[in-house]
């Protein structure tokens, strides 16, 4: 590969993570937040919990108590005042269960003057989570889920009826209290009621939506999971003031401007790329050879979620697919394909 490339796209993506790191997006939120008198309570859930954590404590000084749960190696230490749990994702484990529990234990008898401050992000779907079947089902139904290639609207359509928190259930469990939520979106379009399944937003979806999906992919349920479907979430929430920072259209937007600053005139094809991860690896192979040879600096952005269709023993990977699946249409080209997930690690794999 040629190195000037290589370097490049290293800068730009960078640059792109650097506009919605966790620690200064908290910060940024921060500055309208006005508690309520009482006390404050911190809740963080997903891959950048333990950042968006920190961050807040010391932007705050202290609160008085808080549960932190994020993905297993994540944790770069204590925090004065919160318990930090890691838990298991994509699938949920005993120590989601455990921590989601803490939580619940922390936010119960709050008084209106009191203020739980939420910070949600990426893989909280996984890590927030007390199930209202046995866990050991809840573990399969996620892993069909992930495996048969729905995107993560529909999994976290089904999800929300399967759980005492998503769907706007953890807000409910707060009230009367005030819910301050701050949130890292990682979904197409900002969804509030879909990053991380929604736990202190309204749910959009219904029971038609979940059944459907159950159906379209042939989920295997018991019945009291069938019957849960057939249950509605919160459709409306009065204790809630969300703060959406960090997105994918954030995310782009940075690409571009360190784009141009290397002299490549860059575009945006979408920030709501939404398919196959070969096929999207493929898409931007075919761009590239469409203009190969034309003289002129080009970087081609594509931001959003893929998703891996599983077979056999498969890990997935979006990323790793994506790109190995991009590398015959590049041979021969001076072009090429990064591809990058933001929360610095691609699904369950290694890399």
């Amino acid at each position: 590969m040629n190195e000037t490339l290589r370097a490049h796209a290293d800068t730009i993506i960078r640059e792109a993570i650097r506009a919605v790191l966790p620690d200064e997006a908290v910060r940024r939120a921060l500055e309208g937040f006005a508690p309520g008198g009482g006390r404050v309570l911190l809740v963080a859930a997903g891959k950048a919990a333990w950042q968006m954590a920190h961050a807040a404590v010391a932007a705050l000084g202290s609160v008085d108590g808080g549960v932190v749960v994020t993905k297993y190696g994540h944790v770069k230490g204590e925090i004065p005042g919160v318990a930090c749990y890691e838990a298991g994702h994509p699938v949920p484990d005993e120590n989601s269960f455990a921590a989601t529990a803490a939580a619940l234990d922390l936010v119960q008898g709050l008084t209106a003057g009191d203020t739980v401050l939420f910070l949600l992000s990426g893989g909280g779907s996984a890590l927030f989570e007390k199930p209202l079947i046995p866990g050991a089902e809840l573990q399969d139904i996620t892993g069909q889920l992930l495996a048969c290639g729905a995107d993560i609207v529909e999994i976290n359509t089904i999800r929300k009826r399967l759980s005492a928190v998503k769907g706007g259930r953890f807000a409910l469990a707060c009230a009367p209290a005030k819910v301050y939520s701050i949130v890292l979106s990682d979904i197409l379009g900002d969804p509030l009621d879909m990053i991380a399944s929604g736990p202190a937003a309204p749910d959009s979806s219904t029971c038609a939506d979940a059944q459907a999906i159950a159906a379209k992919y042939g989920l295997r349920l018991s019945d009291a999971a069938r019957a849960l479907l057939g249950q509605e979430t919160p459709k409306e929430l009065t204790n809630v003031e969300t703060q959406i920072t960090g997105s994918v259209r954030q995310l782009c937007a940075a690409a571009a401007a360190a784009c141009e600053k290397l002299g490549y005139r860059p575009v945006l094809l979408t920030d709501r790329l939404d398919c196959e991860a070969r096929e999207a690896g493929r898409f931007l192979a075919d761009i590239a050879r469409t203009h190969a040879g034309s003289g002129e600096k080009l970087a081609y952005l594509a931001g959003g979620e893929t998703v891996v269709h599983l077979t056999g023993h498969g890990l997935g990977g979006r990323n790793q697919e994506l790109a190995l699946a991009a590398v015959p249409g590049l041979a021969g080209l001076a072009a090429a394909v990064f591809s990058v997930g933001s929360d610095g690690t691609d699904g369950p794999t290694d890399a």
